[in-house]
Order: C-alpha cells, then structure tokens, then sequence
C-alpha cells in the first residue's frame, strides 16, 4: 500500500506570503495616516521582518504528530 503525501504546511511560500499581507497591510495604513512614502515603506519591512520570524518561530513550537491518522488514538 502506497503512502499518502504529507500536506507540508509548513512550507516557506506561506510563510512568505503571509508576511507579505501583514506588511501590505501595515504599508497601506500608514500611508494613509502619515502620507509619506518613504516612512510607509519603511514601516512595511519591518512589519515584514517581524511577521516573518514571529511566524516562523511559532511554526517551530508545534508538534509534528508522527501517528497515522486512520488509527484511533485510545486503543
């Protein structure tokens, strides 16, 4: 019997894209509120950086269950 593939959700491209929303989010609102370019963008990368490792780190603290999902837990 073949092994299913693991549905990696873990994988860099969410994370990145995450970081992204987070960091158009925060660029966008403060724009709004400053109307300077400069210090929107600014703010945006951090908000970026932040996000990133924020996200990365709590990734770490899960778990990974190694048991197979079609067995019950309680024998």
């Amino acid at each position: 019997m073949a092994k299913k593939p693991k549905r990696e959700a873990k994988s860099l491209r969410t994370y990145l894209i995450l970081s992204f929303v987070a960091a158009a989010f925060t660029t966008v609102l403060v724009y709004g509120g400053v109307k300077d370019i400069e210090r929107a963008l600014i703010w945006g990368a951090i908000a970026f950086i932040v996000s990133l490792v924020t996200i990365s780190t709590l990734a770490l603290m899960v778990k990974d269950e190694d048991n197979d999902p079609d067995k019950p837990r309680l024998s």
